[in-house]
Order: C-alpha cells, then sequence, then structure tokens
C-alpha cells in the first residue's frame, strides 16, 4: 500500500500533558513514523507517514488526547515529504 503524510496541528490543553508521548505509542502501534513536537504557540505538531487506515485512526485518536489532555481544534495539510524512520518526540 502507498504510503500518506499528513501535518496535524492540534491545539487546546495539549502541553505538559504526555501528549506527545502518547501520540508517538499510538503510532507506533499502528506502524506510522513521524514526530509529535511542542510548538511555542502551544499547539503540538504531529507529522506522520503510514498506511491510509492507520493515519485515519491516528487522525481519530487525535481528537480525543490521552485523558489529561484537552483537544479543542485538530487541523490537517497533507505533506510531500519523505517519511523518516521511527517516530521521535522532540
Amino acid at each position: 500500500m502507498p504510503v500518506v503524510s499528513r501535518r496535524y496541528f492540534v491545539e487546546g490543553r495539549v502541553q505538559g500533558v504526555y501528549f506527545r508521548d502518547s501520540t508517538r505509542q499510538v503510532a507506533e502501534r499502528l506502524g506510522i513514523t513521524g514526530h509529535a513536537i511542542n510548538l511555542r504557540d502551544g499547539r503540538v505538531e504531529v507529522e506522520c507517514h503510514g498506511e491510509n487506515d492507520a493515519i485515519a485512526k491516528l487522525e481519530a485518536w487525535l481528537h480525543e488526547g490521552p485523558p489529561m489532555s484537552r483537544v479543542d481544534a485538530v487541523s490537517v495539510e497533507a505533506i510531500e515529504t519523505a517519511p523518516p524512520v521511527g517516530f521521535s518526540t522532540g
């Protein structure tokens, strides 16, 4: 199956609540590579590369986040970059 690449921007209470590491755990379980990083404006950027079904599952999870988070909005854009090896949080 072809690799799908997306960049998400997650807004809300998403920093300091294990959002990045939880995202990494979900992504790795789904076979997705990429990263989750904190942005200076309080959002988290999630870049992901994987099969369409896996990306759709991660996107659904991003709208919920881990228990201590509060997700107010998720925006998405298609990107064209080479998939990295693994998933990083920094």
